[in-house]
């Protein structure tokens, strides 16, 4: 018989079984995200026209919706 089946007839809770997460090396995903950078100097610039464009929609589209103008 098998430990699970004998947890099981004597009500006893399963066994909890340790949860292992992965390591995360922080210094090589910076080193990645830099050299993406260096490598193309325009995403930053992408990602806060993108950023400035989309709050702008939404004050548009808010404004519209409650019919301000």
């Amino acid at each position: 018989m098998g430990e699970a089946k004998r947890r099981k007839e004597l009500g006893i809770a399963p066994r909890e079984k340790p949860i292992d997460f992965p390591k995360v090396d922080k210094k090589s995903i910076q080193k990645k995200i830099r050299s993406t950078l260096y490598k193309y100097p325009i995403i930053p610039f992408l990602f806060y026209a993108a950023a400035i464009i989309t709050l702008i929609g939404g004050i548009f589209y808010v404004i519209r919706y409650y019919k301000l103008i």
